[in-house]
């Protein structure tokens, strides 16, 4: 099974490489949001916890998105592999992550990092902003603010899969279609 964390900061590129990486493999892609939302809406046990904490606005604690990551793998026993986007983003995340895998005699085979500077992002986001109306890329102050907050938080994660030998960084600046080459040479050698 191919388990990838697809890695890199807000506008780095990953939701459209993610399309790219399906198509192509076969993977099954595991966003947190995504996977929230969806267990909001059909009423599990999960998302009314989840929801109950959101609505105070309480972070969803590690516990209640990792069984929601479990209940997702396990609806799809039969797939070729997952796209891990938004998650892992602590460490303690990364390490739960590779628990559950591997209760389930599998583990992640590799993550990829998009790397791309600050001020690219920044303008990545702005014009992101301008086409889908998403208020939190419209603004320059609350997009230095993600990018901080990635680069404090969730960037040591990468750590963490160095220590595995598990980690490769791709340039993420160039065509779409060159940042997916780098990738997929990657992912070929898993």
């Amino acid at each position: 099974m191919l388990n990838l964390v697809l890695f890199g900061p807000p506008g780095a590129g990953k939701g459209t490489q993610s399309q790219k990486l399906i198509e192509k493999y076969g993977l099954i892609h595991l966003s947190t949001g995504d996977i929230l939302r969806n267990e909001i809406t059909n009423g599990t046990a999960l998302g009314l916890e989840a929801k109950k904490l959101m609505d105070q606005g309480i972070l969803v604690p590690d516990e209640v998105v990792i069984g929601m990551i479990s209940n997702k793998l396990d609806a799809n026993k039969d797939a070729k592999g997952f796209i891990f986007d938004g998650f892992p983003r602590t460490v303690a995340q990364a390490a739960a992550l590779d628990e559950l895998l591997k209760s389930k005699s599998s583990g992640i085979s590799g993550m990829v990092a998009l790397e791309v500077d600050d001020e690219e992002l920044e303008h990545r986001l702005l014009l992101r902003g301008k086409d889908s109306g998403r208020a939190d890329d419209a603004n320059p102050e609350v997009i230095r603010k993600r990018i901080k907050e990635y680069n404090d938080k969730t960037a040591p994660v990468a750590g963490f899969y160095k220590n595995q030998n598990k980690f490769t960084s791709i340039n993420g600046i160039g065509s779409i279609e060159e940042i997916f080459g780098g990738i997929s040479t990657v992912v070929d050698a898993y």
